[in-house]
């Protein structure tokens, strides 16, 4: 199997200021979003040879894409893969310009939740009813994640009030660096207490263990390696794209003990595979992971190797994954504090890598990272689609 280990280079990105956006339509963050990566790029429109755009709720066919930036006739294409929607575009994208077919690409993820009514509650409004158990029985998101956490806890001798603390202390710490961004959704920062007796909405899921459905955009573009320097003295060369979809394991098997998603494991063992990573927890200077739950990003990083198996909460109470610790997550504040516009947050997250290893990242800014990874859960534990992407110098 190949690699497109630094085959192709970042050279340019945007994103919108995400939220309850009720003043612009999605054509609004779809232009916002491209302009930015454009003049950060140092191009000019008629450069882009050929387009991916990802959404899940908010449009059909390429059209998305060309009419609000009025692109030349050249090919794009809409890419939908649930909550890994916007790296899979952006996955499609570097595949093009890795095979030689086009030198300078466009990927762009966005969804503009707002305006579909949906709250984040109830049932997922999916395009069919073809996905069978979810569909049919209306399961929640809070509801299906917060079997990670009853069963974590109870895997691992977790009385229920060390694991609200366990995974309070996510969100605390994602809140942290949110308020520190000027673009998230939420910008402000929580006490332990106020997590921990917040509203809760699938116990032990509290308010501020789950993340807000929001409005947003980001994009990217790509070119050929050998040209990066040609546009910018600081580009970021992808070193893993990775993709793993899973077989409704979950639903399917007795002894699947919701402590793990199979989807992360597999991708994450490619990526690191296909990236020459060897010890992720040591090589790795950030993570931006899918934090659509506290409790689900505590089982990723477990699944990601971040952490050993049942040992996250002593990497939490370290600081392991805090701004100054020794890899730092959620740099951003994630999904818990940009909300999760589905076919954006991949191509968010990238972001946030990509200004950190440039150094732009203000008083958020890490110390000389070198290597970042994006990971998103579309889906539910019991059975997802699973992004982990990895770039760097």
């Amino acid at each position: 199997m190949g690699s497109i280990k630094d085959k192709v280079a970042i050279v340019g990105m945007g994103c919108t200021k995400f939220g309850e956006l009720w003043d612009k339509g999605q054509d609004d963050l779809i232009i916002e979003a491209a302009l930015e990566a454009y003049e950060d790029a140092g191009i000019e429109q008629k450069d882009i040879e050929a387009a991916w755009v990802g959404t899940m709720f908010s449009g059909d066919t390429g059209r998305l894409l060309s009419e609000p930036l009025k692109l030349n006739y050249i090919p794009v294409t809409r890419v939908e893969n649930m909550c890994a929607t916007g790296s899979d575009a952006m996955r499609n994208a570097a595949y093009a310009v890795a095979a030689g077919v086009y030198d300078i690409v466009l990927a762009l993820g966005f969804d503009k939740l707002k305006d579909t009514g949906w709250m984040g509650l109830g049932k997922v409004p999916f395009p069919s009813e073809s996905r069978g158990l979810i569909g049919s029985q209306g399961m929640s998101g809070p509801s299906a994640f917060a079997l990670l956490a009853t069963a974590y806890f109870a895997k691992y001798g977790l009385t229920p009030e060390e694991g609200k603390r366990m995974i309070g202390m996510i969100s605390v710490k994602s809140h942290r660096n949110g308020a520190k961004h000027p673009k998230a959704h939420l910008r402000r920062e929580v006490t332990l207490e106020q997590v921990l007796n917040a509203p809760i909405i699938a116990w032990p899921l509290g308010l501020f263990d789950c993340c807000g459905v929001t409005d947003g955009a980001a994009s990217a573009i790509l070119c050929r390696a050998d040209m990066a320097k040609n546009f910018r003295d600081d580009p970021v060369y992808i070193k893993a794209l990775q993709i793993s979809v899973g077989q409704n394991q979950g639903w399917c098997r007795t002894d699947f003990e919701f402590t793990s998603v199979y989807e992360t494991v597999a991708a994450a063992k490619r990526a690191y595979e296909e990236a020459d990573i060897k010890n992720p927890r040591e090589e790795l200077s950030m993570a931006q992971v899918h934090d659509c739950f506290s409790i689900t990003e505590a089982v990723i990083m477990e699944d990601l190797e971040f952490s050993p198996r049942g040992k996250v909460k002593e990497d939490i109470d370290a600081g392991f994954f805090e701004l100054t610790g020794g890899l730092p997550c959620q740099t951003d504040g994630g999904l818990k504090s940009f909300g999760h516009p589905i076919g954006a947050s991949g191509l968010r997250m990238m972001y946030e890598v990509y200004k950190q290893i440039q150094g732009k990242c203000g008083e958020r800014q890490l110390k000389d990272p070198k290597l970042g990874l994006t990971h998103n859960l579309g889906g539910f534990p019991a059975t997802s689609t699973v992004s982990c992407c990895i770039a760097g110098l």
